[in-house]
This record gives C-alpha cells, structure tokens and sequence, in this order.
C-alpha cells in the first residue's frame, strides 16, 4: 500500500498525514481546534467573493424566513434531548467452533467502539491506510484468527507432530 507524505497543518503547523481521497486539498489536521479554524477559513473565503456579499441579506431572503418562521412556531424554545442513537454492547466471545468462520461482518461502529483507540491506530500503521472499511476488515480477520487460536484444540494427542515433543527422543523413521 503506498504511504503518503504528511503535510503541515495551517493551523497548528504540525505534521499531520493527510486522508488520501483528499490528499492535494487537505490544509488542516483532524484536531478540533483545526477543523474549526478550516472552516472559518472556508466561510472568510466564501464571502470575501463578490456574489456572495449580500447573499443572506435582502427582501426575498426576510420574506423567506418569515415564512419558515410562522410555519415552525416555537422552535428555538425546543430544549435539544441528548438520546443515543446506539446503545454500546461489548462483543461477546464465540461459543461454538462453526460459529469463527461464519460470522458476519460487524457494523463497523460496534466493533470498533469495544476495542482501545491504541489498537485501531497500530492497525492502522500496520497496513499503511486509515479507510474505516480497511480497518474494520483487518481488525475481523484478525479477531477471527485469535478465536481460532484460542479454539485450538490438538486432533491427535501424543503423536509425533504433538506441540509437546522436544526434540531430543529418537526420531521415527
């Protein structure tokens, strides 16, 4: 997978690795301070144009919103609820050996809310891509291969592929 440079950030000058559909655009980092800054920089830039000085302005623009007004009577009196849109569920281990390799593909924001933000960002340097769907697919498989692991049960008990054998018995020809 090929790597990208990182550029820096117009508002905190750092060092930032910049999402690779976006790559020849992007001017500022994730961090919220930054994305506030971009977008105040986008609306300076918006404005500064000439056709759009007086674009919230004018009498078809107040007709508009008093229109708006008398049909939604009350709104800016609503108190916002903060209602979860997902509760979190922790995984919960597979119990059955033919169950590992039918699992379906998780919804990516359940698996990747259980697992520690250090683990998403060692996966994500690991195969050179920070695409969610790349993630989440890494992140499966290899969840996948530690239940096997963890399923593992020798077939054939002391034979001579056995994990405990040593080495130093007389071979069979």
């Amino acid at each position: 997978m090929k790597r990208y440079e990182r550029k820096k950030c117009n508002n905190c000058n750092e060092l930032f690795p910049p999402d690779p559909r976006n790559i020849n655009k992007q001017e500022y980092c994730r961090k919220p301070e930054c994305r506030k800054a971009s977008k105040a920089a986008s609306q300076k830039k918006w404005l500064s144009k000439p056709e759009n000085q007086g674009y919230f302005s004018g009498p078809d623009n107040v007709e508009r919103v008093q229109k708006w007004r008398k049909k939604n009577p009350g709104y800016s009196r609503h108190k916002k609820t903060s209602n979860a849109l997902q509760d979190h569920l922790p995984l919960q281990p597979v119990e059955n050996k033919e169950n590992v390799r039918t699992q379906s593909f998780y919804a990516l924001q359940d698996h990747l809310t259980a697992q520690p933000a250090v683990i998403i960002g060692l996966i994500s340097s690991f195969i050179g891509s920070t695409l969610q769907d790349d993630i989440a697919r890494t992140l499966l498989r290899m969840e996948q291969f530690g239940q096997e692991v963890l399923l593992f049960q020798p077939q054939n008990k002391g034979d001579k592929h056995d994990c405990k054998r040593t080495g130093y018995e007389k071979q069979d020809p």
